[in-house]
């Protein structure tokens, strides 16, 4: 009970956002600019995976040439549509970190300010630019080799009778939410000196609420133009939960221990 209490304060840590950004609204239109770039840069690559999917599969599939049509025809309509939904879903899961890296300033402001609203805001481990863009791509990067070393083997599971309509699309988007959860608390866990092991296990330690969070952004995002609209709220609402739940307290000097920390300002 404790667990699912536990997810459903994750949940609910987005609303919180959302509700910050409706309060102050030019915060929001501010966070739309790197997220409606983002968004046209994967409708353009989706657009065309759609249209060349069957192309695609065709040139993927030679052993099929010699058989029926219909046999040959069903096959590679099966894989062009397995491909399309491979590139949705990885764009759904990538959308967050190309995003971030893309408005990298954007988003640092953006979850500076939430945190503003909330008390101090913790300093000490600002990088300039030219390194922190280059150490946020290499994270992304890292973060992405993980997802992708679970996303794989589900996406040839889901080909399974049953278990690929059923238990993979589950494990699919809890997978995939706690990646979204990683990614987007990134800005205020290394603005209180956490790198990237230390974020990891911060968070496999509080799985339920960072499950809860990101589950329900997979499943917003999977909506077309909603992955836009909610990015800054996404972008508030992690800034919160890190600065409530899972957050140690800030000291002297701008270092942290490693107790949790429970923030009720604002």
């Amino acid at each position: 009970m404790g667990h699912f209490r536990s997810f459903l304060d994750g949940i609910g840590f987005f609303f919180q956002g959302l509700r910050w950004v409706a309060r102050y609204p030019r915060w929001w239109l501010f966070g739309l600019i790197p997220a409606l770039i983002a968004f046209a840069l994967y409708a353009t690559g989706l657009y065309f995976l759609g249209t060349n999917a069957l192309d695609i599969a065709a040139w993927g599939t030679p052993f099929a040439d010699g058989w029926g049509e219909a046999a040959r025809t069903a096959l590679r309509a099966l894989v062009g549509l397995a491909l399309f939904g491979a590139g949705v879903v990885l764009s759904v899961v990538t959308f967050t970190a190309i995003t971030l890296i893309l408005g990298d300033p954007f988003y640092e402001k953006l979850s500076e300010k939430v945190e503003e609203t909330y008390g101090e805001v913790p300093t000490g481990y600002e990088l300039p630019l030219w390194k922190s863009i280059p150490r946020s791509v290499r994270d992304s990067l890292v973060t992405l080799g993980w997802l992708l070393l679970f996303t794989i083997p589900l996406f040839f599971l889901g080909f399974v009778p049953v278990i690929g309509q059923t238990v993979v699309p589950v494990l699919g988007a809890l997978v995939s939410g706690f990646f979204l959860t990683i990614e987007l608390t990134t800005l205020a866990l290394e603005r209180r000196g956490l790198a990237r092991k230390r974020r990891f296990g911060l968070l496999r330690g509080n799985k339920a609420p960072a499950l809860g969070f990101g589950v329900l952004l997979f499943l917003l995002f999977l909506i077309p133009f909603v992955a836009v609209i909610a990015m800054p709220a996404a972008v508030a609402g992690a800034a919160i939960m890190v600065r409530t739940r899972l957050a140690p307290p800030v000291l002297p000097a701008g270092r942290t221990d490693g107790s949790p920390r429970v923030d009720r300002g604002a």
